[in-house]
């Protein structure tokens, strides 16, 4: 019997202090929680700051499932510049340490930069060298503050978008053991999210799930796009999969607190209902009202 725990990247709030939502996704029923790194969210180069948001985390019983590594232009460590490929190994270590600080499980990483195109085959070739060491490095500190990293297949456009890379890259990491997470609107953009969801499933730690139309990365609640999630959910099981299902989604401009929330209790409430077998491929989401007392793991045959 396995129990697979739904939870809530708090990346919907990344414009907002961590330490202004904590409270309210407590109070609608969430315990797992995925952090956002946005600086403005969650400052994890302030000691102090990280030590306020682990004592409200602590304060609130909610569980820290995992820390999102930062992601931005700045941060690569595969440039041909060993300046900037040391100062992206340092960035990516001190969020790792913050995560570390903040008792999460897994620290969930890009393997590559945030850039599109893919270069001619020697350069490419080299930027994939200095990612395997730099994620050496990475791993090496992940073992050493006692949390797992995970790989995220990133978007289908950008320098290490195809699965191939990441599975290249998940074998060069001898340092430390080194799972995946499982974006589902990534992999649903690749076209093929049958063969991301099969090649990834050996490592297979964690699932970010969201939802998108095929035509962008959306990161729509769960059901609310074209994912065929019955078949998903059903080759999870399949596989093998035990890990956390952490709802992704974007927050909307001009959208307060309680109306971000309540479309996350509808995408978990989908979940849940897809999870005992109730919801069928195409059915519209539940009544949020209805989602409230449901428990938030599911035990599952």
């Amino acid at each position: 019997m396995n129990s697979w725990t739904i939870g809530l990247s708090t990346g919907c709030f990344y414009r907002q202090p961590i330490l202004d939502v904590l409270p309210a996704i407590r109070a609608e029923g969430f315990e797992d929680i995925e952090i956002c790194s946005f600086p403005k969210h969650l400052d994890y180069h302030s000691e102090a700051e990280v030590h306020k948001a682990g004592e409200m985390i602590l304060s609130l019983g909610l569980r820290v499932v995992s820390f999102h590594a930062p992601f931005a232009d700045q941060i690569d460590i595969t440039s041909f510049d060993p300046n900037q490929r040391e100062a992206s190994i340092a960035e990516l270590i001190l969020a790792c340490t913050a995560a570390a600080r903040l008792g999460a499980r897994n620290v969930v990483l890009h393997p590559g930069p945030e850039r599109t195109g893919r270069p001619p085959h020697d350069a490419f070739v080299l930027h994939m060298r200095h990612a395997a060491d730099g994620l050496n490095r990475v791993a090496a500190r992940c073992c050493e503050l006692g949390v797992q990293l995970l790989l995220e297949n990133m978007l289908p456009h950008l320098l290490f978008g195809q699965t191939s890379d990441m599975l290249y890259l998940l074998g060069s990491i001898n340092t430390c053991s080194v799972g995946t997470c499982l974006d589902t609107g990534h992999a649903r953009l690749s076209g093929d999210l049958h063969q991301v969801v099969y090649k990834l499933s050996g490592h297979l730690k964690m699932v970010h799930a969201n939802d998108n139309m095929g035509d962008w990365d959306a990161h729509l609640i769960p059901g609310d796009g074209s994912i065929d999630w019955p078949w998903l959910i059903s080759e999870l099981k399949r596989l093998g999969f035990q890990g956390p299902l952490i709802i992704e989604m974007a927050g909307q401009n001009g959208e307060n607190t309680s109306s971000t929330l309540e479309r996350a209790l509808r995408g978990r409430l989908f979940l849940e209902n897809l999870l005992r077998g109730q919801v069928q491929a195409g059915a519209p989401h539940p009544a949020p009202t209805q989602f409230r007392a449901s428990p938030a793991t599911l035990s599952l045959t």
